[in-house]
């Protein structure tokens, strides 16, 4: 990693670095998921009567640039997902149009979509990256290898206390209305040293972008919920 890409990171990016800069881009080369909570991450947490609460096109496609890095660095396209207590119809639309890997809904225990899904792509927690903003999320990140936490203003106590217990790497300085996931994969990318190769290889439509972008488009995701005690795989309605 070079040390010019971690001082630029901490003089442009304005969240809370909670774990120093240089340890972040130490971990990133260990990440092999990338999960994301939806509510209050995506958006600001408002619901509409369905239930559901919208995404931007801004973060998505941080998340897919973020995909894209991943490849370049790796070789192959990492395990994307969604973990989230509710049932949102627009987060299953997400999952399918941007072909991730898995959605857990409807579990109010999160810890236990984390382990299934360790266990069915065979990885440990320490290898995912999680990306939360609330109460529900704080012990599935304190298992994770690397943490993101969305900004909010309202709630700087439950920052504090994320910071004082370990369970956060970055707290973004915007809140989940406002690209805070935009924000924190640009981050990722900087620290990966790879950040201006792989803007330029999608602003140019580069054969390995094409390559990455096939091969990103053939899983379709499982959905999992909580049924009958157990996770179980249930495609929503």
């Amino acid at each position: 990693m070079n040390d010019t890409n971690i001082e630029l990171a901490k003089s442009i990016f304005g969240g809370t670095f909670v774990t120093a800069a240089d340890v972040i881009a130490e971990r990133i080369p260990g990440i092999n998921a990338w999960i994301f909570d939806w509510d209050g991450v995506f958006n600001n947490g408002s619901k509409g009567a369905d239930g559901s609460s919208p995404f931007n096109e801004v973060d998505s496609m941080g998340i897919n640039m973020l995909r894209f890095n991943h490849y370049i660095r790796k070789g192959r396209n990492p395990i994307a997902g969604i973990i989230t207590g509710e049932k949102n119809p627009v987060a299953f639309t997400f999952a399918r149009r941007e072909h991730l890997h898995a959605v857990y809904y409807g579990i109010k225990n999160k810890k236990d979509a984390l382990m299934h899904l360790c266990a069915a792509h065979d990885i440990q927690p320490s290898e995912v990256a999680y990306f939360f903003d609330d109460i529900t999320d704080l012990e599935v990140a304190s298992m994770c290898g690397l943490r993101v936490m969305i900004g909010r203003k309202g709630i700087p106590m439950l920052h504090r206390l994320a910071q004082e217990r370990g369970m956060a790497d970055y707290i973004t300085a915007n809140d989940g209305g406002s690209n805070a996931i935009r924000e924190a994969t640009e981050l990722i990318k900087t620290l990966s040293g790879r950040y201006e190769e792989t803007i330029m290889q999608r602003a140019t439509w580069s054969e390995h972008y094409r390559d990455y972008l096939n091969s990103r488009n053939i899983p379709s995701p499982a959905f999992y919920s909580f049924i009958d005690s157990r996770i179980t795989e249930h495609t929503p309605k």
